[in-house]
């Protein structure tokens, strides 16, 4: 939201009040510093009769993170919902000299000027981060004169600024006005499903603005040198986070705001969807099933979209008798054949439901003001929407969930849950404004917890498509409706890494998008890229997304590019491991494994899988591709031939293919099993060793095993600390294999490049 008119001038209607000055600083006892901030100059007592004042106090939940809340009015009595935050038993240390007060939480400090005008600065080891000057803060009244309070850090020459949450526009949000407001937009526009109001940059620090309703952010926009955050609201608290990477920038805010949970092995497989309003039955879904096994297309996961209920009475959580006359039996013989089963839900109640009218009577349905249950006919005719503040209604959603668990489902596709109204009242009488992004959260979270309890810890997983801050605790989500073309795979590729550098560690999408029928083509090159993201779902709206429904060659990519994943389980799941340990997410943005490379920037359509894998999605039917190589020799995975960077390469890939690199010096562990994500991953594992340079020592975790590989002049020496099963090494092509109980490998390599070691 923007305020000024220019340098100069404020818009017509706006009225801003400004700290100008420390009147006071005080510490409290439990280590904070509290400073009131008049908004006038006070040359004398007169002054003193004369407001507003600023009340700005700074805490710090745990080292290297810091809170500032500002609070123009108190009395207002406060009104959730809060995000749910995870701090420590910390205690920071504060400082006072003549000139300033200093509040110091591990690495980083807040200091806050006494003397002269007003002037916060965050500091780590003595390098300033960014500052709050004159005229940052405020308290500013709009046109309607509605009571918004302002902030506005400052932003280095050339610093970039990525995050707040999944969004479809420029990787780099500079410029970017950013709402975080949730909404049913699709993935082409400005609108986002998951609006995070969290911020990273690539200059050591990122900024989480605490509060759940919506916050407008102007990033480098209205004032080109600075991000300006502002909400609707009388107290607002930011915390600043110091990395200094960008990886433990993450790390920081996940241990703040929580971290991922870790999905099951076998939801990293391949998921098939009935699709949205294509016709299926019982015998449509065998012969899908059917198919992917004549053709020897690994499935893991079959998904029921909508129409497994009957139109017009979504949710009632019942399967339409016309066409599923017997789920139960159905769901078993559909279990018999190896399969998890999901079926697709949302927090809507259409009035045709019976759940409707049990619903109202219980009081489960968020109501008006006046009383009334709420209702329109967007989606659904008379739809209502459960009301996730009460308990007794989460209970009572639950149940229906349980039905379905007890039936053979295993997970939940969680749909919508972004257009919740605001001319409301929640029955725990939290604000209508601020609920409406965290409203997300409830959802989710209880349909998590239902899956927790019934399947147990690390079997829970969900397919969810909105979120907020927190929402990354309940995976997994999908970036939404997108159009099946090259620019919208681009769209959600841009979508995926936004989410991640906002704290979500795992993320999908819908293979071949959404809308429209892609071309066999583009079909194509989306296998290979839905198959190297951390979930792949083959998903579409009107009609199928079975490969032999485009070409023959569809079905040799999907088997492909099924294998290869498979295949690659235990290094992807170790990384999946990561996400849920330290908030790292599988998927990476270039930036966060290269943050000292400027080549790295500004990168979107290409990415890391894990630390060691470069995944460069293929965006045209020819197969021309451009993508940036770190420094190094790197490694095509599917070839062998090798890259040297730092450059750009431009390269044309078949169907077949696409550019898939490993970094220097990695070592990948290759599963034995290629049919299905949940095996053993250590039992015959092959440890494929990439470029180790002389010296070198690599330590590979693959479940509790641990391998080390070491290379001794044109010796590749191999470990295993706990050897239960077969395992390999191969190097320069060639592989060596162990028997149960040996725990030493050790073969000759050839010299690499400058002594670069193996390939």
């Amino acid at each position: 939201m923007k305020f000024t008119d220019g340098y100069w001038l404020l818009r017509e209607g706006v009225t801003a009040a400004h700290p100008v000055q420390a009147l006071d600083v005080t510490a409290t006892d439990a280590g904070a510093l509290e400073i009131h901030a008049p908004t006038r100059p006070v040359r004398h007592r007169g002054d003193l009769l004369k407001g507003p004042v600023v009340t700005v106090s700074a805490h710090a939940p745990m080292p290297d993170v810091i809170g500032v809340t500002l609070t123009h009015f108190e009395g207002d009595p406060p009104r959730g919902p809060e995000f749910e935050l995870t701090t420590e038993e910390f205690t920071p240390h504060t400082a006072y000299d003549d000139e300033h007060a200093t509040l110091t939480a591990g690495a980083l400090s807040v200091r806050v000027a006494r003397t002269g005008p007003w002037h916060v600065d965050f500091l780590a080891h003595g390098r300033t981060l960014t500052t709050s000057g004159p005229k940052s803060m405020g308290i500013m009244r709009d046109g309607s004169g509605a009571h918004h309070l302002r902030e506005q850090l400052n932003l280095g020459v050339g610093t970039c600024v990525y995050g707040l949450g999944e969004r479809f526009g420029p990787l780099v949000k500079n410029g970017q006005v950013v709402d975080v407001w949730n909404a049913d937009g699709g993935t082409a526009t400005e609108q986002a499903y998951k609006n995070v109001p969290f911020y990273l940059t690539d200059a050591g620090y990122g900024v989480f603005v605490d509060h759940p309703g919506k916050v407008s952010f102007e990033v480098a926009s209205e004032v080109v040198s600075r991000v300006q955050f502002s909400a609707e609201t009388q107290r607002l608290t930011y915390y600043v986070i110091y990395g200094p990477t960008p990886k433990e920038i993450l790390r920081k805010y996940t241990a703040l705001t929580g971290r991922p949970a870790l999905p099951p092995a076998w939801s990293f497989g391949l998921w098939l969807s009935t699709s949205f309003t294509t016709s299926y039955d019982e015998e449509t879904v065998t012969s899908f099933i059917e198919g992917m096994r004549e053709r020897r297309l690994p499935l893991s996961v079959f998904h029921f979209d909508c129409f497994w209920m009957r139109e017009f009475q979504w949710c009632d959580f019942a399967w339409d008798p016309r066409v599923f006359p017997d789920p139960e039996g159905m769901l078993a013989r559909l279990k018999e054949r190896g399969l998890r089963i999901c079926v697709w839900i949302n927090p809507y109640i259409a009035q045709r439901s019976p759940l409707f009218a049990e619903g109202r009577a219980l009081g489960h349905l968020l109501r008006r003001p006046d009383g009334g249950v709420w209702q329109w006919d967007l989606w659904q005719p008379g739809m209502a929407l459960v009301d996730f503040t009460s308990p007794a209604a989460r209970e009572w959603y639950a149940a229906k969930l349980e039905a379905l668990l007890a039936q053979g489902v295993d997970c939940f596709k969680t749909d919508f849950g972004e257009r919740v109204p605001l001319d409301v009242a929640w029955s725990d009488g939290t604000d209508p404004e601020r609920m409406h992004n965290y409203y997300t959260y409830l959802y989710n979270r209880t349909v998590f917890d239902v899956l927790r309890k019934h399947r147990g810890e690390g079997e829970a997983v969900l397919f969810a498509r909105s979120a907020t801050t927190g929402g990354q605790r309940f995976p997994v989500h999908w970036g939404g409706d997108c159009e099946s073309t090259y620019e919208a795979m681009a769209e959600s590729l841009r979508g995926g890494l936004s989410l991640g550098l906002s704290g979500f560690g795992y993320w999908s999408h819908d293979i071949g998008g959404f809308e429209g029928t892609p071309t066999p083509a583009l079909f194509k090159r989306w296998i290979a890229f839905g198959l190297l993201s951390s979930h792949s779902r083959l998903h579409g709206s009107s009609s199928y997304r079975v490969p032999w429904h485009f070409d023959d060659e569809s079905v040799d990519v999907l088997r492909t590019f099924t294998h290869l994943k498979l295949g690659l389980m235990p290094y992807l799941y170790e990384a999946a491991r990561t996400a849920h340990g330290e908030g790292v997410p599988m998927m990476r943005a270039m930036v966060l494994e290269f943050p000292d490379d400027p080549g790295c920037a500004h990168l979107e359509r290409q990415y890391m899988l894990g630390p060691d894998l470069l995944v460069a999605p293929v965006f045209s039917d020819e197969g021309d591709v451009s993508y940036y190589v770190p420094e190094g020799t790197w490694t095509h995975y599917l070839t062998g031939g090798t890259v040297t960077g730092p450059r750009w390469v431009r390269e044309r890939h078949g169907f077949l293919s696409l550019p898939l690199l490993v970094r220097p010096g990695a070592v990948i562990p290759v599963g034995a099993v290629t049919d299905r994500p949940d095996y053993d991953h250590a039992d015959g594992v092959t440890l494929r060793a990439y470029g180790l340079a002389h010296g070198a020592q690599v330590t590979v975790r693959v479940g509790d095993v641990t391998f080390t590989v070491v290379r001794e002049g044109n010796v590749l020496r191999a470990s295993c600390g706990n050897p239960r099963a077969p395992w390999g090494l191969w190097t320069d092509g060639r592989g060596v294999r162990a028997e149960p109980g040996t725990g030493f490998l050790t073969m000759d390599v050839e010299p690499g490049p400058e002594g670069g070691g193996a390939r």
